[in-house]
């Protein structure tokens, strides 16, 4: 696997951000939900390093417990998302004919729709939290998988292994898992990647319209909306959430690529 620098910083990032969403489980140096209204507004210190809010709730405590939401909203969104959309696009291919234009179709109408859009407007009736955040966000990455799956097995489809495995009596759907599935694993997880930056950035977007995971659950999308009013005299307030979602998404984007180039031998090969 080419190990780019552009890879190597990107699994850092998101090897960071991943331990720290991990270490909020266990420790954070104060209660990301605790007010505590005396020490209100204090600049990053030896005693809160990046400051408090307008609550006096430490800002490291919420950016590291924003993380584990953030993260975790993005995991199971994009995870059910690819669990519609590869078997849905596997099928498709396989069907061919009017059941795979349809269901192109189908995807055509989500596609219609800007991503963060679709998403609020799936939260604004289904009510706010990270349940619903998960929902809409896995509906818009199931078309993208569909698409991607589809894409993909109707070029192997054609090829000689496939071919044979139908020779020897194998129907369509086995062939789909034995055959079509593992050679295009490694676009779907390029794809993964790629969508979880997505995720991230569009749970980040959810709550800052208050629509994602309800208070007091810590999110970088409220901390940046909660900052609007203080930012002036707090900009650590938005500073550091601000930095998390940059850092994370390109982090993740950079991994998404590194990944892409390392597995296309063509790209490989001009390096």
């Amino acid at each position: 696997m080419s190990r780019s620098p552009g890879l190597l910083v990107g699994a850092g990032l998101t090897l960071f951000f991943a331990l720290l969403a991990l270490a909020s489980l266990l420790w954070t140096p104060f209660d990301p939900t605790a007010f505590d209204v005396p020490a209100r507004l204090q600049a990053p210190s030896a005693a809160h390093w990046f400051g408090t809010d307008h609550f006096g709730r430490d800002v490291l405590s919420n950016v590291m417990a924003g993380a584990r939401t953030s993260i975790s909203v993005a995991i199971v969104a994009v995870g059910l998302g690819m669990a519609i959309g590869v078997p849905f696009g596997l099928f498709a291919a396989a069907a061919g004919g009017a059941v795979d234009e349809w269901a192109m179709r189908a995807s055509d109408i989500v596609f219609a729709f800007p991503a963060l859009i679709l998403a609020i407007l799936l939260t604004a009736v289904l009510g706010p939290g990270a349940l619903n955040a998960v929902i809409a966000i896995g509906v818009f990455n199931a078309p993208v998988f569909a698409r991607l799956a589809r894409g993909s097995a109707l070029s192997l489809w054609r090829r000689e292994f496939v071919l044979a495995a139908r020779v020897a009596g194998k129907g369509r759907a086995r062939i789909s898992v034995e055959h079509i599935l593992p050679n295009i694993g490694d676009l779907v997880i390029v794809q993964g990647t790629i969508q979880f930056s997505l995720g991230v950035l569009a749970e980040a977007g959810l709550s800052y319209v208050g629509l994602g995971a309800a208070p007091p659950t810590p999110s970088w999308g409220r901390m940046l909306a909660e900052s609007q009013t203080i930012a002036a005299i707090a900009p650590w307030t938005a500073i550091f959430p601000g930095l998390a979602i940059v850092l994370c998404v390109l982090g993740l984007n950079l991994l998404g690529d590194g990944l892409r180039d390392a597995f296309d031998p063509k790209l490989r090969a001009r390096r």
